[in-house]
Formats: C-alpha cells, sequence, structure tokens
C-alpha cells in the first residue's frame, strides 16, 4: 500500500474523537496496512488513523525495530512523569517539551479483531501514549502547559505550511 498524505493541524479531522471498529473486513486489513506504510518513511514514528482522514480508533507504528499496528487501542500509563521533546507530523517542524510518562502499555485488536497488547519505555512509550491522543482528538500542542501551548499556538501560526493553508 502506498503512503497517505498526512493532515495538518486545522484539519477537523483531527479535532474529533474517532468511532471504534466494528466490522472487521478488508477495508480495515487495508488501513491497517495503509498506516504501517505511512508510518515507514525517515522521519516518522506512528501514524495515527485521523492523520490520514479516516476517524477510526487505529495507528500504526514503525519504531525501535518494531513494527504494528492496533486497532480499538486503550492505553494503560504508569511510572514517572517528564517533558520529553515531541514533535507531530500534523504539526511539521515544530517541537515542544511534553508531558508524557515513562511506561505505556496498549491493548487492542488486530485486523482479524483478535487481541494484541504491546508496551514500552521511554520513546516508545511516547509514542504510544501521542497516538492513542490522536485517537482521542487531541493533537499534542493541545496537551502541553499554559505557556508552552501558548508558544507553540504563536508558532504554528507563523509556520510557512500553516500560512500557505490560510492563503
Amino acid at each position: 500500500m502506498p503512503e497517505r498524505e498526512i493532515r495538518l493541524w486545522g484539519d477537523p479531522v483531527l479535532r474529533s474523537v474517532c468511532d471504534p471498529v466494528t466490522v472487521f473486513d478488508d477495508s480495515v486489513e487495508a488501513l491497517a496496512a495503509d498506516l504501517v506504510d505511512s508510518s515507514r518513511p525517515e522521519g516518522r514514528a506512528a501514524v495515527a488513523a485521523p492523520q490520514i482522514g479516516v476517524g477510526l480508533r487505529a495507528f500504526g507504528y514503525d519504531l525501535d525495530g518494531r513494527t504494528g499496528y492496533v486497532i480499538n487501542p486503550e492505553i494503560e500509563v504508569g511510572g514517572r512523569l517528564r517533558d520529553i521533546e515531541e514533535g507531530c507530523l500534523s504539526v511539521p517542524g515544530l517541537f515542544f517539551p511534553t508531558p508524557r510518562y515513562e511506561f505505556a502499555r496498549v491493548r487492542g485488536v488486530d485486523a482479524k479483531n483478535e487481541p494484541i497488547e504491546i508496551e514500552g519505555t521511554e520513546v516508545f512509550a511516547q509514542m504510544l501514549q501521542h497516538e492513542v491522543a490522536h485517537l482521542d482528538g487531541q493533537v499534542y500542542v493541545q496537551t502541553l502547559p499554559k505557556e508552552r501551548r501558548r508558544e507553540a499556538m504563536k508558532a504554528i501560526r507563523s509556520s510557512d505550511w500553516f500560512l500557505a493553508r490560510m492563503a
């Protein structure tokens, strides 16, 4: 499958809570393949369904030698909460320290509705938290503390990609 175009900040699909997948057919397998393929290019770690314009609870990843996808994920976090430099394909070129837990576990299903569980620490945990937040209609800049969020919004509004979309 080809990599899909990434939706940018301001696209309404990024602000919408995604619907759970309830029908497991060929279209779900195709979505899973698209998500994984869209995660593979250099500089990427993962892609959530709304980032490719699909309002369903699914994400794909290719990070730290681990590749896969999860449908209908539920997340559990633990450990210390700490700031980690973070960016997003939907907010290109901008990075801000983002509060993330050092451990995360996600339970969901695959395209055949069979259980999947993945977990990780550090950057992998950060990715899991980031992608599940997308499925809940949140882009990471919305989770930043007030002052950083203000700085992020100013940077977004002055970015070339955002200005081009507003023209």
